[in-house]
């Protein structure tokens, strides 16, 4: 890995955090694209550089996460259920799953067939409760459940988490900015998890490289999430699926699982 790569990662994190196509995937993917072999820091750093996107959500979403203690109660509710069963499975998502290209790309596709059939057959309820004070605080804990779907990379965490919301009966836009102001807790959980274990072993290089991927997913980041927002006004999630099944296809044909 050099410079312009960390860059490169740091630009593909943030545009892929917060969207329902799985940024960790579009990682692993990138980094096969990129020729650079899989190995523990390149996990690491995979994990690590998610920082720069959370920071963007604790920017725009500061009064929420460290103001309204109603918003934070709600999301801590969430949190718990992800952070015991993500530590329970940590060990073994790292070794056996992050990194497995073949993984990834049946996610990646599957996923997407799940989001195009979710969204042809999905409808708001009239009742849907709309505001982040409005969800119940079991809702909160089944959406943090759901979550823990994403531990497997190329399923998203976004998209496991929205749609959990959708089907509990919240409105699109108070899922998704649920869903943004979960990750903090969450991605800060696991990178800090991941530190403790493997920054030890990290060269002053290698941290330049974590720092650079960290700023750009971090600028990117605050583009991505205000695009999502508008997205969201006007369209639903079905041209996520079919980029997901296409990009999975044209990896898949191009030789790119392993």
């Amino acid at each position: 890995m050099n410079l312009l790569h960390a860059v490169i990662f740091g630009i593909v994190e943030g545009i892929t955090e917060f969207l329902p196509i799985s940024s960790t995937g579009h990682l692993i993917l990138t980094a096969r694209l990129l020729g650079i072999l899989q190995s523990d820091f390149l996990k690491s750093f995979e994990i690590a550089i998610q920082l720069g996107a959370i920071l963007s959500v604790i920017v725009l979403y500061w009064r929420s996460l460290l103001i309204d203690f109603r918003v934070m109660k709600r999301v801590t509710a969430a949190f718990i259920p992800t952070a015991i069963l993500g530590f329970i499975f940590y060990k073994a998502a790292k070794s056996n799953l992050l990194g497995n290209d073949k993984v990834v790309l049946w996610a990646l596709f599957l996923g997407g067939i799940f989001l195009i059939i979710f969204e042809l057959l999905y409808r708001e309820k009239k009742d849907a409760r709309e505001g982040l004070c409005e969800i119940s605080y079991s809702q909160a804990a089944l959406i943090g459940v759901i979550q823990t779907i994403a531990i497997i990379p190329g399923v998203s965490r976004a998209a496991a988490t929205i749609c959990g919301g959708l089907i509990l009966g919240l409105k699109r836009k108070t899922i998704v900015e649920f869903s943004f102001l979960l990750a903090v807790p969450t991605m800060l959980a696991a990178t800090g998890l991941d530190l403790m274990k493997s920054a030890a072993a990290f060269t002053s290089q290698q941290f330049l490289f974590l720092a650079a991927g960290f700023l750009v997913s971090f600028a990117v980041a605050i583009i991505s999430i205000k695009f999502l927002l508008n997205f969201i006004k006007r369209n639903n999630f079905i041209s996520f699926g079919v980029y997901r099944v296409i990009a999975a296809l044209i990896f898949w044909f191009m030789g790119g699982a392993r």
